[in-house]
């Protein structure tokens, strides 16, 4: 969708969330309204209700906004002193309370649509005739603190959606039907991969399964880093106080923090890596021909991130990323993005995600900042000179760098349109400076001088691109990823020998293959298999075990096969040695 799209329909969700608060207060009248902005497809509004809503509520109040929308009114925009708008809105508390807490200087307008009025920047559309009766629907309600303060009221959010067309809406939501039907919560279960006890709210428990996902996943990024020139490191998880204030963290992060006391002396739970490594880079002298030194750590973490906020392996409090450090000079920063771009998109491609679907933001300068404006510009231009060579295209984020330096994020799009932020790279003069941790090495002129520090990733946490990977492929996994890639069914207990010896030789080849010795029937067996899965199904009976082959079903339903135990070995060693996302 292009940015002209976007915005327009940002403003038609706008405005019929203002004529979801005109419907609503006809129907609930007294009650107050707070904020009712867009947002990622659709809307929202809080309102302080006379009484809770109910799900019978939901369709009257989309048949009253109908009605609204089929007696057209234009959208009229007032600009307004702010003693009007205290007297306008003088029986809304919240409205008042966000008129007060305005800038003197600031212009305050109202919108007016019909018979309701709001406190409102805009824009919106003309008329409510440009809202498609039959392209919105009500979601769901929830509760909000209003202003997200637990201390506040609890207001009654209502979200909604809208689109230009209602094809665009039924789109939407078999979108949403087929999101549900994938969500890694759901097949996490299904496919026993991991569990979160309520107890312990976004820590995961790996199962077997999904462990061995995971430690897939984690084998393959320390191949690929090693072969670019990483050493892996690891640091501790508890580290003290003092490194967080000198690292700027302790000041900037520590509500996010979880701090323990030992010895009368405070520690954190590290959230990051990068000041462990700043601590590793300054054990020992360095030299200017040590660098650029890459530095990477599969880096346990945890944020005391609010329960409220957790969502499955999406969200969570523990979690470990495929972090990395580049230590290098300014002049080296142009080959050392470009060396991270290729690597990334090289990893992206095992993934399933090629070159089409990633996508690149690229954050510059923001108002508060670190460093002279000579310095950002070599630094962005860096950043846009390694873009170009590695063949990426990009969209300018204006000021939204991090404080000591620009970034690149790269977001990934999945089989259901949905982007996901996953890798990012960024350069940072701050954390390794003399004002922060004190980073140094010796130069070509015998002189101290502080490195530049690249933070990079590719994947983030790994148990968030897990969640995306179970979403994506629907639990489907290819075969390299897959925690089971065969499973040998015999057609009677008379075969199990056979099934036996099958799966001992291809496990002996370092494949991930079972054999399905159970009392039940051979098409309850396959048909378990399809339930979880697997990619390949291998039934042996009378004729394979006299032959020595396996008549193997794929997956995806492609046409039986029948191979020798050998041709099988090596067509599932050669899909997974080339991490083919293909069956």
């Amino acid at each position: 969708m292009s940015k002209q799209q976007n915005e327009k329909l940002e403003i038609i969700r706008h405005s019929t969330s203002h004529v979801m608060a005109e419907a609503v207060l006809k129907l609930f009248p007294g009650s107050k309204v707070a904020i009712g902005p867009s947002i990622d497809n659709g809307f929202y509004y809080d309102f302080e209700l006379t009484r809770p809503i109910t799900q019978e509520d939901i369709p009257l109040i989309e048949k009253e906004m109908r009605k609204i929308v089929s007696e057209p009114h234009a959208f009229e925009r007032r600009e307004v002193s702010r003693e009007e708008a205290l007297k306008m809105f003088a029986d809304q508390p919240y409205k008042v309370e966000l008129i007060n807490d305005l800038p003197e200087d600031v212009q305050i307008s109202v919108y007016n649509q019909g018979n309701f009025t709001d406190l409102c920047r805009g824009p919106h559309v003309e008329s409510t005739k440009d809202i498609n009766p039959q392209a919105f629907k009500i979601m769901k309600t929830a509760g909000a603190y209003w202003r997200g303060d637990e201390k506040r009221p609890m207001l009654t959010r209502i979200y909604g959606t809208a689109w230009e067309k209602p094809a665009d809406l039924k789109n939407y939501l078999d979108m949403l039907a087929e999101a549900e039907r994938r969500d890694h919560r759901k097949l996490g279960k299904e496919l026993d991969l991991f569990h979160i006890d309520e107890e312990n709210p976004g820590e995961i428990f790996w199962h077997p399964n999904g462990w061995t996902i995971y430690s897939t996943i984690r084998d393959y990024v320390r191949q690929k880093i090693r072969k670019d020139g990483y050493v892996e490191v690891n640091t501790p998880f508890v580290m003290p106080r003092t490194l967080w204030e000198r690292s700027g963290h302790w000041a900037k992060y520590r509500e996010n923090m979880f701090i323990t006391e030992s010895e009368k002396r405070l520690f954190a739970l590290k959230p990051m890596n990068c000041p462990g490594h700043v601590e590793i880079f300054k054990n020992r002298l360095r030299s200017y021909k040590d660098l650029p030194l890459r530095m990477a750590e599969f880096g346990s973490c945890t944020r005391n991130e609010a329960s409220g906020a957790l969502h499955g392996i999406m969200r969570v409090r523990g979690f470990v990323q495929d972090d990395g450090h580049i230590f290098c000079t300014e002049a080296q920063i142009p080959s050392e993005v470009k060396k991270f771009c290729d690597l990334l998109k090289d990893m992206y491609k095992d993934f399933g995600f090629g070159d089409d679907k990633i996508s690149v933001k690229f954050s510059t300068r923001p108002e508060l900042r670190v460093g002279d404006d000579a310095t950002w510009d070599r630094a962005e231009a860096a950043l846009a000179d390694a873009c170009v060579q590695a063949g990426l295209t990009y969209e300018i984020q204006p000021g939204e760098g991090a404080f000591y330096g620009p970034k690149l994020e790269f977001t990934l799009v999945d089989a259901l349109g949905r982007e996901w932020q996953c890798g990012t790279i960024q350069v940072d003069y701050q954390l390794p400076s003399g004002e922060r941790l004190n980073a140094e090495y010796i130069g070509d002129d015998n002189g101290r001088h502080h490195p530049v520090m690249l933070h990079r990733a590719v994947l983030g946490s790994l148990e968030r691109f897990i969640g995306i990977l179970i979403e994506n492929f629907a639990g489907a996994f290819p075969p390299w990823l897959h925690y089971q890639q065969a499973v040998v069914i015999p057609v009677a207990p008379s075969f199990n020998e056979y099934a036996e010896k099958v799966a001992g030789i291809l496990t002996d080849a370092d494949l991930r293959v079972s054999a399905d010795l159970g009392n039940d029937r051979m098409n309850a067996k396959i048909r378990f298999a399809q339930t979880q899965k697997i990619p390949y199904m291998l039934v042996v009976g009378e004729k394979e075990m006299a032959e020595g082959t396996v008549a193997v079903r794929f997956r995806n339903g492609a046409p039986q096969k029948v191979m020798t135990v050998e041709e099988f070995k090596q067509y599932l060693l050669d899909n997974v040695r080339n991490h083919s996302v293909d069956l």
